[in-house]
C-alpha cells in the first residue's frame, strides 16, 4: 500500500500501532557467567567455610534436624495406625526444610507444597493443626494470617504464583515482607513455576523460590524432566540469580537462604535456589520405591546423611558429647509423644463445614445445598431416636 505521495506505507503504521524507538547500544557484560549458578553445590560443613559458622546457629539446626527427623518418622507411623490418610515424608530432606523455617522473620510468610509440612512445624506450627490437611479433617488445619503460613498446596506449584503476590503487593504497600515460596524438582516442570518466576523477576518482588531437587517426581527421575545442566540454572532466563546448594548441609542452605532473603528485603529482587538433596523414603505411604529405584542408591545417599554431617562438625568442635545427643534426643521423643496424643484424639467433625470459608458470602447454590444436608441430617437423627 503507498501514500499519495508514493511513499510505502508499513503495516504497522497502517494500523495505527505504536513503533517503539531504537533501544541505546547495547553493553555487554562484564562478568562472564552473569547469574549463573556455581559449578558444584555450595557446602560450609566439611569446609574452610565452616570457621565462619556461629556455634549457637549449628547447634539450633542440629536440634531440629533430630526433631524434624523423629517427626517424619512418627508421622509416617500414624499412616499405619490409620490416623493419618497420607504422609509424604521429608526423612533426608529435613536440612533444607528447617532451614528454610528458621531463615524468616516472624512478620515474613512461608508458602509450602504439600510435602513440606515439617517446615511449617520448625516455624512454629502446631504439628496437629499442620497434618490437618493429610489427616481429612480441614483442607488446612490452621490460620494462615496468624502463623503467616499459607494452606498447604496439593497441587504442584500453584503456591509459587500466590507467594509472588503477596510479596508485590507487600512492596507496594511498603511492607517489610519477604515471601519463600517452597517447590519440589517435579514442580519445576509446571507452567505455574515458570509463570511465578518471571512475574518475581520483571516486579523485583521480594521473594525466594526454594527448590528441594530430591531426584524423583514420584517416580520420574530429573533426567525425564529437564536437560538443563541444574535446576538453579533456570533462573538466568529470567533475569535472576540461581544458587546451587548442597541440600544435605543445613549450614550452607540456612546461609544461602539468608542471603537471598536479605537480597529480597533490600529491593534487589527474587532468587532461585535449587537445594539438591534426595528422599530417602518413597513419595507417600501409598509409594513402592522399589519399583523406581535401587537399594544401593538410596544406601549411598545415607552416607551423606543431614544429621550425621552436623554431628560429625559439632563433636569435632568439641560442641556435643554424647550427653548433649541424648538430650536432643530425648526433646525429639517428648515432641513425638506429643503429636501421637494429639492425633490420637478423634477431631470434632461438623458436615456443615463443608460451606464454611467457601465465599465470604455464599452462593443461592451453597445455600440450597446447606438446607438439603441440614434437613438429612435432621432427619437421621430423628430416625436414631
Amino acid at each position: 500500500m503507498s501514500t499519495r505521495t508514493g511513499r510505502s506505507t508499513p503495516v504497522m503504521e497502517q494500523r495505527g500501532v505504536h513503533r517503539p524507538t531504537p533501544p541505546p547500544a547495547w553493553k555487554p557484560r562484564t562478568d562472564p557467567a552473569p547469574l549463573l549458578p556455581d559449578p558444584e553445590p555450595y557446602r560450609v560443613l566439611g569446609t574452610s567455610a565452616v570457621a565462619e559458622a556461629d556455634s549457637a546457629l549449628l547447634l539450633k539446626l542440629y536440634g531440629e534436624l533430630v526433631r524434624g527427623r523423629r517427626y517424619n518418622a512418627q508421622a509416617t507411623a500414624l499412616t499405619k495406625q490409620g490416623r493419618l490418610a497420607v504422609y509424604p515424608s521429608t526423612t533426608g530432606q529435613e536440612a533444607a526444610e528447617v532451614a528454610a523455617a528458621l531463615v524468616l522473620e516472624d512478620r515474613d510468610w512461608l508458602f509450602p507444597s504439600y510435602r513440606d509440612t515439617l517446615a511449617a512445624v520448625a516455624r512454629g506450627l502446631d504439628p496437629v493443626q499442620a497434618l490437618g490437611l493429610l489427616r481429612g479433617d480441614w483442607h488446612t488445619g490452621y490460620d494462615p494470617y496468624e502463623h503467616r503460613i499459607a494452606p498447604l498446596s496439593t497441587p504442584l506449584a500453584t503456591q509459587l504464583p500466590h507467594a509472588v503476590g503477596l510479596a508485590h503487593a507487600a512492596r507496594l504497600k511498603g511492607d517489610d515482607v519477604v515471601a519463600l515460596a517452597m517447590v519440589g524438582d517435579g514442580g519445576t516442570s509446571e507452567g505455574d513455576f515458570h509463570e511465578a518466576l518471571n512475574f518475581a523477576a520483571v516486579w523485583k518482588a521480594p521473594v525466594v523460590f526454594l527448590v528441594q531437587n530430591n531426584g524423583f517426581a514420584i517416580s520420574v527421575p530429573l533426567a525425564k524432566q529437564t536437560a538443563a545442566p541444574s535446576l538453579a540454572h533456570k533462573a538466568v532466563g529470567y533475569g535472576m540469580p540461581g544458587r546451587l546448594v548442597d541440600g544435605n548441609d543445613a549450614a550452607a542452605v540456612h546461609e544461602v537462604l539468608s542471603e537471598a532473603v536479605r537480597r529480597a528485603r533490600a529491593g534487589q529482587g527474587p532468587t532461585l535456589v535449587e537445594a539438591v538433596t534426595y528422599r530417602m523414603d518413597a513419595h507417600t505411604n501409598a509409594d513402592d520405591a522399589t519399583r523406581y529405584r535401587s537399594d544401593a542408591e538410596v544406601e549411598a545417599w545415607r552416607a551423606h546423611d543431614p544429621i550425621a554431617l552436623m554431628e560429625r562438625e559439632l563433636t569435632g568442635r568439641g560442641l556435643l558429647d554424647e550427653e548433649r545427643i541424648q538430650a536432643v534426643r530425648d526433646d525429639a521423643e517428648e515432641f513425638a509423644a506429643a503429636l501421637r496424643a494429639g492425633m490420637n484424639a478423634d477431631p470434632v467433625l461438623d458436615p456443615m463445614d463443608l460451606f464454611t470459608h467457601v465465599y465470604a458470602e455464599q452462593t443461592s447454590q451453597l445455600r440450597d445445598q446447606a438446607e438439603q444436608l441440614r434437613a438429612e441430617l435432621a432427619a437421621e437423627q430423628e430416625q436414631e431416636r
